[in-house]
């Protein structure tokens, strides 16, 4: 096992790179299963999730070279009991989807990913049914099975991001048109969109609460460039603004990280926006403020955690409201080890700023909770340990050595 020291009190400055979206690349990989040529994808970021899914299309038979660039090749697939490794990411469900389009029956474990709460595949099922499909369940494996998949009109209770993805996949290459109605509206969905229309598909309304699908026969080869991770872009901006230093944040797409600008703001750092960067700047005490989580264009529940390691140390107190996901404040009594002021009730956490936060040993709970650790260890004094750090590196790519690159003192160990 691997951990993180982090020696705090040290203001980051200077400039740093964006990776490509984790929560865009891993539908786009699950999309290649549905077409027959060579896809080339660009700004691929590495990540543990990424190799996870790289070898279940390897288990299923695709061709894929690592480099530059990903090239995978899907036209000899073939249609394999499901694959323990499933069990391991959330993204793996996204491949039913995707077989769909290929098989008549698809088999597939439960997906894993982080304890942050119930995240049924309800919707996803609700959506493959209106197509025509049924489903039984045994032993944790879900099979899903069809004569023939025909577009229809499916509603979504919930905004789902992954439901989205997945009906998306499975309409592509349905008979007839199928409309996506109250769909998420998320950056990765547009993403998605555009690699399936670079390979033949017709989507339209992606990134509105509608998208359309008109079936088509088959999808040919494409490349395609991964959108920068919005989630890794905001937690460096905060980690700047946190530490008290000045960053030009590069490869970012300003509109997808708009709501941690505007928040940033409100508690007085300084953000300026330029094309395809933004400069993040503050003396390191910042006014607590309140957030709520909610789906895009709202605060994003993977920056709540996150944003909530900033407001440990800063002045006065400030309420957290999660609204996606109702067990995502695992990480209040990490913080608490190392002198955070947290109360939390239901889906409310009351935060009082404290002076200073102190260097502690502490554990990663899941992703998002992993990185707000990071920067609560950079902000602190003292000397922090962090365990259980795979869950960090299942969405961020070499986080230590960019941390490093702006002068931050980190490193990684095995324990």
């Amino acid at each position: 096992m691997e951990k993180f020291i982090i020696e705090g009190g040290r203001p980051l400055n200077g400039s740093v790179g964006i990776s490509g979206s984790k929560n865009s690349v891993l539908p786009i990989l699950a999309a290649s299963l549905l077409i027959k040529g060579k896809c080339t994808i660009y700004n691929v970021p590495h990540l543990s999730d990424v190799y996870t899914m790289i070898d279940l299309l390897r288990y299923y038979g695709a061709d894929i070279k690592e480099g530059i660039a990903l090239e995978i090749d899907c036209t000899d697939i073939d249609n394999r009991p499901a694959n323990d490794k499933a069990k391991n990411i959330r993204a793996s469900f996204l491949i039913v989807g995707a077989l769909l389009g290929r098989f008549k029956k698809v088999s597939m474990h439960m997906p894993g990913g982080c304890s942050i709460g119930l995240r049924p595949v309800d919707l996803h099922l609700k959506g493959f049914c209106c197509l025509g499909a049924v489903h039984s369940f045994e032993k944790g494996i879900i099979t899903i099975e069809y004569d023939r998949l025909r577009g229809n009109e499916i509603y979504l209770d919930f905004p789902s991001v992954g439901a989205t993805e997945n009906i998306m996949l499975a309409s592509v290459l349905a008979e007839g048109t199928t409309v996506i109605s109250n769909c998420a509206i998320e950056p990765e969905i547009v993403d998605l969109a555009d690699f399936l229309n670079s390979a033949g598909a017709d989507i339209k309304g992606a990134g509105s609460d509608t998208i359309v699908i008109n079936g088509t026969d088959a999808l040919h080869g494409t490349e395609h460039n991964i959108i920068p991770d919005r989630i890794e872009a905001g937690t460096f901006m905060l980690a700047v603004a946190g530490t008290g230093g000045c960053c030009r944040i590069k490869n970012v797409i300003c509109d997808h990280i708009k709501p941690v600008i505007l928040k940033l703001r409100e508690i007085d750092a300084e953000v300026k926006e330029e094309d395809n960067s933004v400069i993040v700047a503050s003396d390191g005490r910042l006014p607590n403020t309140d957030i709520k989580t909610m789906p895009y264009p709202g605060f994003p529940t993977d920056m709540q955690a996150i944003f909530m390691s900033i407001m440990a140390k800063g002045i006065g107190t400030g309420i957290v409201n999660e609204t996606v996901f109702e067990n995502r404040f695992m990480h209040v009594g990490e913080l608490a080890r190392m002198g955070a002021n947290i109360t939390v009730e239901g889906r409310t956490a009351v935060v009082k700023g404290v002076d200073m936060l102190k260097g502690a040993n502490v554990k990663a709970t899941d992703l998002r909770a992993g990185a707000g650790l990071v920067l609560s260890g950079l902000c602190a004094e003292g000397i922090t340990e962090i365990g259980e750090i795979q869950y960090i590196d299942r969405g961020y790519e070499k986080i230590e050595e960019k941390i490093r690159q702006l002068g931050g003192k980190i490193e990684r160990v095995r324990s």
